[in-house]
């Protein structure tokens, strides 16, 4: 698996082996926790295998034990986790946690699932192996897709509404929110390996790509507004380049002659997975957050430093730095930096001149971070 090893093939294959799926009401759990512990390792395996070039073990383990469509599954129950319990969680008046890791560790399962799945889609028998799930993958796509094209026509938080994240709960939303942009990419990249596998693909994933949600249409709509590019001081830094090539097929179509789509489909598959949950979970949101809120989300200072020791060896410096896609930029000036805000842990600089002087735009967002870690 490469030089740097952070799973021998048989722990691997035993990990893969037991993946499964997990109700909502489970998420956060004990066993629930093991697996997204066991999926990190398999993340960065995964990533380590990809850049090493030596063969992707990870992705044959997937697709040899049939996992793939249980990754899928797994994705949409967290993303519904996120859009109906979570906020529920935020509005109890008695939740008032002392520390949100263990709710931060369920909200970054979603980024979790679809970094892997992103890792694994380059390969074609993995979309093939995804059977009737691609069109639950596909509906994931087309709703983060969405989102993220809603989200480029406004502008980011003023400073007061980022003033208003006090509360260690505010601050959680906050990074949900942040983490959100990061997602969609992830799946415009699952999006995009999955076109290339067009022809392997079932009449009906194509005719939901192409008519019921008009898939193109949204691509036009991203480029349109690049909501993946920033302006800093006049200088347009795009962090796709590769999507030019879809820039350059799209001009060309808008040149041809469209045709009238043809209703030959007359039995069509349909996504089952949100529609399943949701029938399952229908007014449910409430008693699924206070049952979390009792059995998982309020564990015992023993049960945070137990968990906390778990983390620190899965997430093991020397794999982090390896499965790192860039080194630390510069706040300031954007060049590659090793310093790090002492306050706050979230800002880097490349000399203590540019920390100086980015201190009149990074000092309120520093003081309400450092509370909010204090806080927790």
């Amino acid at each position: 698996m490469g030089d740097l090893e952070l799973l021998l093939p048989g722990e691997a294959d035993l990990l893969v082996r037991g993946l499964r799926s997990f109700q909502l009401r489970e998420m956060g759990s004990e066993g629930w926790n093991q697996q997204h512990e066991n999926l990190e390792k398999l993340n960065m395996q995964a990533i380590l295998d990809a850049t090493a070039s030596q063969g992707e073990p990870i992705q044959e383990l997937l697709v040899t034990h049939g996992k793939i469509p249980t990754l899928v599954e797994e994705l949409i129950a967290v993303e519904m986790w996120k859009q109906k319990v979570f906020p529920v969680l935020c509005r109890l008046e008695d939740f008032k946690p002392q520390n949100t890791f263990p709710i931060y560790m369920v909200i970054h399962h979603e980024a979790s699932i679809i970094n892997l799945l992103e890792t694994v889609f380059f390969h074609k028998e993995v979309c093939e192996s995804a059977e009737d799930t691609i069109l639950d993958l596909v509906d994931y796509c087309h709703r983060k897709l969405t989102l993220l094209v809603a989200q480029s026509g406004h502008g980011g938080p003023s400073e007061e509404e980022e003033s208003q994240y006090s509360t260690p709960m505010q601050e959680l939303q906050k990074q949900a929110e942040l983490m959100e942009f990061e997602i969609a990419l992830k799946a415009l990249s699952v999006l995009r390996y999955i076109t290339d596998c067009v022809d392997s693909l079932s009449l009906s994933t194509l005719s939901r790509m192409l008519s019921t949600h008009n898939l193109p249409c949204l691509l036009v709509e991203l480029l349109e507004h690049s909501p993946w590019s920033r302006r800093e001081r006049d200088t347009l830094l795009d962090q796709l380049p590769n999507l030019a090539d879809l820039q350059g097929f799209l001009a060309h179509l808008a040149l041809v002659e469209a045709q009238s789509p043809k209703k030959d489909l007359v039995l069509e598959q349909m996504p089952e997975i949100w529609e399943r949950l949701e029938r399952e979970n229908r007014g449910k949101w409430q008693a699924i957050a206070k049952h979390q809120l009792r059995h998982v989300f309020s564990p015992s200072e023993q049960e945070l430093r137990l968990q906390a020791r778990r983390w620190a060896e899965t997430y093991r410096l020397d794999v982090l730095e390896a499965v790192a896609p860039e080194r630390p930029r510069c706040a300031y000036c954007s060049a590659e930096a090793s310093k790090r805000c002492s306050r706050c842990q979230n800002e880097w600089y490349c000399c203590r001149e540019c920390q100086v002087k980015h201190w009149e735009k990074h000092g309120k967002a520093c003081v309400l971070a450092a509370q909010g870690d204090r806080a927790k």
